[in-house]
């Protein structure tokens, strides 16, 4: 198991309910984790519009994780 640190923006924060938490899983990457998020929290937010930063540089979700990483994920943002 890997232990992630995860904050969560703007939508996802909504409807994770918080901003941030550590959580174990057995991911290999971000894309990993974020299907495994999705599925949990049932999400309805396609994961091709969701950006994701490992320790504060965006990357792609195929990166792979390491215990400790610090994982943002970012979905799409509107505003004015």
């Amino acid at each position: 198991m890997t232990s992630i640190k995860i904050t969560y923006f703007a939508a996802l924060r909504e409807a994770r309910g918080l901003a941030e938490e550590t959580f174990e899983t057995k991911a290999l990457t971000a894309k990993a984790l974020l299907h495994e998020l999705k599925e949990k929290h049932h999400w309805s937010l396609s994961e091709k519009t969701i950006r994701v930063a490992i320790n504060d540089y965006f990357q792609s979700a195929d990166t792979p994780l390491k215990d400790g990483d610090r994982v943002v994920f970012v979905p799409p943002v509107s505003g004015g």
